[in-house]
């Protein structure tokens, strides 16, 4: 019996703040497509143990007409639990080849790479994050981009149930004409699935879709 409530509990905490954390549990695999004004991206890794995780990332930069291919790393540096409270702070990088066959870069390939921190904080009815990256793709591109997000749950849902929050998603890309990108999304998840939908202040489309197994 206090095995299965021990159980219980751990899902219950992988269900509700697991799915926007870049390392799943022990054993398990993640896969993550997102997309944006800028970038198309798909994911896939493994976590051997829920400090960790490897995997494939493909990116497609739309603006820049490149695809970046990478041996894709996440890193759990520190992870605080509180009675009501869970905070996690990570280093995500990643190594690969660039590709372009646009204009003059017809069929070039470039050594590329990124690094970056992550992290979040959150309650049953809030949550906090942030991000950033910097990233290099031999002279098709280099950039450095962060994102903040703030997100509340206009209801508290029981286990097993489809669980909404309501956020605002805060991009700034310093190289850009327009600086900073505005996002309203609504988050939904079940079981394994997560959905992330909005309209930025560009009036373009954010669509991001992950699913744990």
């Amino acid at each position: 019996m206090f095995l299965r409530i021990l159980l219980l509990i751990y899902f219950i905490s992988v269900s509700y703040g697991a799915f926007a954390r870049p390392v799943s549990y022990p054993e398990g695999w993640t896969f993550m497509t997102k997309n944006n004004e800028d970038i198309n991206s798909a994911h896939i890794h493994y976590s051997p143990t829920s400090k960790y995780s490897l995997g494939y990332r493909i990116q497609n930069f739309k603006h820049k007409k490149y695809q970046l291919h990478a041996l894709h790393y996440n890193h759990l540096i520190k992870r605080w639990n509180k009675k009501h409270t869970q905070a996690n702070f990570y280093t995500k990088s990643g190594i690969g080849i660039a590709y372009s066959d646009y204009e003059n870069y017809d069929s070039k390939k470039k050594i590329g790479g990124y690094i970056g921190i992550s992290s979040d904080w959150e309650t049953r009815r809030y949550y906090v994050s942030y991000e950033n990256v910097y990233s290099k793709s031999g002279n098709f591109d280099d950039y450095f981009k962060q994102k903040f997000k703030v997100g509340i749950a206009p209801y508290i849902a029981n286990y097993g149930s489809l669980h909404t929050w309501v956020m605002l998603e805060v991009d700034h890309n310093p190289e850009s004409k327009s600086s900073i990108r505005y996002t309203p999304l609504l988050r939904f998840f079940k079981g394994t699935h997560m959905v992330e939908a909005g309209i930025s202040n560009k009036k373009k489309v954010l669509l991001n879709y992950i699913v744990r197994f």
